[in-house]
């Protein structure tokens, strides 16, 4: 049930920033707008996680970062790009695996409307 509130919880913020401020942008314009409106609301946002590969047991900084974790429980992926390819899926879907969070949220801001640039995904 928690999944679902932060999910529903981001995907309502991403839909305002978009509508404030339209496709086109850098991501970094919309991860750090989407930030101070999900810390409006409340939510506990982390942002710029670093996330190691661990491969052997043995521990790798590789310099993986993830955009957002939001309540300790869903990863926010921010893209703004013409069209999600599937590498983007898999990186999210390896950002689950190796944090062990099971939700994740990939964000294309640069879409006509926010509700097309919204993909959900489950591990």
């Amino acid at each position: 049930m928690l999944h679902e509130a932060v999910s529903g919880a981001v995907i309502h913020a991403a839909m305002k920033v978009h509508s404030v401020l339209g496709p086109g942008l850098l991501e970094s314009a919309y991860e750090a707008c989407l930030v101070h409106e999900l810390r409006n609301q409340g939510l506990n946002v982390e942002t710029q996680v670093p996330q190691p590969v661990v491969y052997e047991d043995v521990r790798i900084d590789a310099g993986y970062r993830i955009d957002l974790i939001v309540a300790g429980v869903v990863i926010v992926e921010i893209k703004s790009v013409s069209e999600i390819a599937p590498i983007h899926k898999a990186q999210l879907l390896s950002y689950l695996r190796l944090s062990g969070l099971r939700v994740g949220l990939l964000l294309n801001f640069n879409s006509v409307h926010m509700r097309d640039g919204v993909t959900r995904m489950v591990r």
